[in-house]
């Protein structure tokens, strides 16, 4: 009887020195911007370093800027790389939404992003008809394949790679999913205005807060013209009233997001995308998609994508500023 008493008493002391999830707060610098991470955790690691290493290990297999990186070798024609998980995942998530989007996204698209100035070389200085042509040899994801063995094969050894319209997505996952393997349930991370949510908020009880940012924002003091509320989920923009280019010989203005089936730099009338999924790489390569697109083939296909939700704005034929967005949306958005 001494004994069975000991034991429910020796269980409460157990239970008794669990330790409550504290908020913990972190920032960084990560693909070119900064980042902010607010999660919840009760044990006590050094998870800035963990968060670190996923940083630098997506770095080293999809960055296009760091010249030995996987992708650079890749696009410096070295048929011998033996790609990465990271590498093979990206591929896969861009293949998905090459599909689905009719070649409206195609990360074989670098020649023109950095014919147009948008890249990491110097842009041409001029891009006639002629040019143009010659560049569109290189660009079309069936042109590109990963081998069994790991190595990638290329029509053309001049195509280049450009994930950045969906590995930056893909990085914000991959830390969601380091957090996850330490143990959080809740946490939002934000990068470079994309996010990641998981659980709630636990100092509010409730479902994590963000603003969608107004095009007009100015990147000194950022305004919003939405609040939604996300929870599992991730969330990615993309626009053009930032991200332009004006050749300084023709004055002719070349915007960062290209159709890669006619080549053109030039805007459609969607002049911003947010878009909410399943995973950040997703919401990052659809709200490229939809800057492509344009208002009606995005509304098309967003029919048929029941997991992705779309906050599109765009201007109407006297020049307005107008909103299209999904049910979905609106059903998220905040008070």
């Amino acid at each position: 009887m001494r004994k069975l008493f000991l034991i429910p008493v020796l269980l409460l002391f157990v239970f008794c020195e669990k330790k409550e999830p504290r908020p913990i707060f972190l920032q960084g610098d990560a693909f070119g911007t900064t980042y902010n991470i607010q999660f919840y955790s009760e044990k006590d690691i050094d998870f800035k370093k963990g968060l670190d290493s996923v940083i630098a290990a997506v770095n080293h297999s999809v960055s296009t800027y760091i010249p030995d990186s996987d992708i650079s070798k890749v696009n410096q024609g070295d048929s011998t790389v033996v790609v990465d998980s990271i590498f093979k995942e990206v591929f896969e998530i861009s293949k998905k939404v090459n599909t689905k989007t009719n070649g409206y996204f195609d990360p074989t698209i670098g020649v023109l992003r950095n014919a147009y100035g948008f890249g990491d070389v110097k842009p041409l200085k001029e891009i006639d008809s002629t040019t143009l042509d010659s560049l569109m040899k290189y660009v079309g994801f069936h042109k590109v394949k990963i081998n069994s063995d790991g190595t990638v094969s290329k029509d053309y050894p001049q195509i280049y790679f450009d994930f950045n319209a969906v590995a930056k997505g893909f990085g914000i996952d991959c830390l969601g999913r380091y957090l996850e393997s330490k143990g959080v349930t809740d946490y939002l991370i934000e990068l470079g205005g994309e996010i990641l949510t998981k659980g709630e908020n636990l100092d509010k009880n409730q479902k994590w807060v963000v603003g969608i940012e107004a095009v007009d924002s100015e990147l000194e003091d950022r305004s919003y013209e939405a609040t939604v509320t996300l929870k599992n989920e991730g969330m990615a923009s993309s626009g053009n009233y930032r991200k332009f280019r004006i050749d300084s010989l023709t004055g002719k203005k070349y915007v960062h997001t290209l159709n890669p089936l006619t080549g053109s730099a030039e805007m459609s009338d969607v002049t911003s995308s947010t878009v909410i999924a399943p995973t950040c790489a997703v919401a990052d390569a659809y709200a490229t998609s939809f800057m492509a697109l344009g208002l009606e083939k995005s509304k098309e296909l967003l029919k048929n994508l029941p997991n992705v939700e779309a906050y599109l704005t765009f201007n109407d034929s006297l020049n307005n500023h107008q909103i299209f967005m999904t049910d979905g949306f609106k059903k998220r958005l905040g008070n």
